[in-house]
């Protein structure tokens, strides 16, 4: 392939989003679970209750080092990458991304330390109340980070003078029309993300023969969260549909895989291979009126085809329409594993039913799986805009050499590979050592209290 330094640098940039969202993802999920085991915790004085927080928090501690290393990074790829982007939408995104910093990033970082260190140093109720500010605090930097990228899916609020963009109504802006069923797509995901890992963690336990309060817990809370979530979700998404058909139907059509607007009714491609230059779907099995009965709740409903739009402004549906059935047939796979779960906790089989233990050990990355699908249906179906209708991102990119993009690009592979597989050897090694009771003591004896909190993450590693 005959990469130029536009292709390269959103090689790198799709690398490096692509390692930095899985870590965030999986810390809001965590935050508001340790912070619900907590509440559990003060109120019922169960311990294993508490042996989960400590356990989790060591996770969370590891996961939420490497989102920060690997967002700042992303940061600083707007200057050296995407110039072209920073000087035209600096206005708007650097304070966007700067309100988060001030009103979430301040807040994690500042009761991280009595979240992960505090057991000892605090009351009980002051420990929760930081757990709570932890947890609040990714949310709020979820809030911020997407408003910026709604933003920049539907723009609105603003002026252009002197090419750049200049904020007209903040309120517009931070509240773009795709704002909220992002927001809610977002952090649903994330709270999937993070149940179907601690599924995955307690099932895998399951299989090697626990049947303490620990791990009955973990699958037993994660299925009842997944058995809520899974199906909101998908409602959410259909709401998500609707709003991407209004404002980027362009997008909406290479999903679908759709060239012409049918008249009376469009069918769904279930699956098939759109061709680009031949501007048709090829092999697709099709569903007479099921497009048009998602995508406009009626029968009949109109949806344009990619014909519609000149070549040059429609997306990859090449790419999108595949990533956008991994998202949705994993989320179809989430709600059928819950019901099933929840099922068998009925019947009093759950603790006992190995093949469902598999089952819900596989589906473990399946929450990233989706994620990342989803991304990459959201960001390549924006294609060839960077700021929807408004910024080309071919204008975006910086004035840089093939040579350099290509360098930089490399080493961010190896870099990648290096560090953070080490960070997700630490969390594997963590998640298959499992929480470890507090065994009782002598009565004559004392304990370090450093020792029963696990004060540092990587302590829970053995060497």
């Amino acid at each position: 392939m005959n990469l130029d330094a536009l292709d390269l640098s959103r090689l790198q940039f799709a690398f490096t989003v692509s390692f930095h969202i899985i870590f965030p993802a999986l810390s809001i999920g965590l935050a508001s679970f340790i912070a619900v085991l907590e509440g559990c915790y003060l109120k019922t004085g169960k311990p294993h209750y508490k042996v989960l927080c400590l356990y989790w928090s060591r996770i969370f501690a590891v996961g939420f080092g490497m989102g920060v290393v690997s967002g700042v990074v992303m940061a600083y790829e707007f200057g050296t990458n995407w110039s072209g982007f920073a000087r035209f939408a600096g206005p708007i995104t650097g304070p966007l991304l700067t309100y988060e910093v001030m009103t979430a990033f301040f807040l994690e970082a500042g009761f991280l330390g009595i979240m992960l260190f505090g057991w000892e140093k605090v009351g009980p109720k002051a420990h929760f109340g930081a757990t709570i500010m932890v947890a609040i605090g990714t949310l709020i930097s979820t809030f911020w980070i997407l408003s910026s990228n709604s933003w920049m899916q539907t723009p609105q609020g603003f002026r252009i003078e002197n090419g750049h963009v200049v904020p007209v109504d903040w309120f517009a802006i931070v509240f773009n029309p795709s704002f909220p069923y992002r927001l809610a797509h977002m952090t649903l995901a994330a709270f999937i993300v993070a149940a179907l890992v601690v599924l995955a963690t307690g099932a895998w336990h399951l299989l090697r023969g626990r049947r303490d309060a620990e791990t009955r817990t973990m699958v037993s809370m994660a299925l009842w969260l997944l058995l809520v979530l899974a199906p909101v979700q998908a409602l959410v998404g259909d709401q998500h549909g609707l709003n991407t058909r209004r404002y980027q139907p362009a997008k909406i059509a290479a999903i679908e895989g759709l060239w012409q607007t049918e008249k009376g009714g469009t069918a769904l491609n279930l699956i098939g291979f759109p061709d680009m230059n031949a501007e048709v779907t090829r092999h697709a099995i099709q569903i007479p009126h099921l497009c048009s009965l998602i995508l406009t709740h009626s029968w009949d409903g109109e949806i344009r085809g990619l014909k519609d739009f000149p070549k040059a402004d429609r997306p990859n549906s090449s790419l999108i329409f595949w990533t956008f059935r991994v998202m949705a047939g994993l989320g179809m796979l989430m709600i059928l594993v819950a019901v099933t779960g929840n099922l068998l906790r009925r019947g009093g089989r759950l603790f006992e039913a190995r093949w469902f233990q598999w089952t819900a050990v596989l589906m473990g990355p399946t929450g990233f799986i989706s994620l990342l699908a989803g991304w990459i249906t959201t960001e390549a179906g924006r294609q060839p805009w960077v700021v929807y209708g408004v910024l080309r991102t071919s204008d975006a990119v910086s004035p840089i050499t093939q040579a350099s993009a290509g360098l930089s690009l490399l080493l961010f592979v190896l870099v990648y590979c290096l560090v953070f597989g080490i960070g997700l050897y630490y969390i594997f090694r963590m998640i298959g050592q499992g929480p470890q009771g507090t065994p009782p003591l002598p009565a004559d004896a004392t304990r370090d209290p450093t020792e029963a909190t696990g004060r540092r993450p990587f302590s829970a590693v053995s060497r």
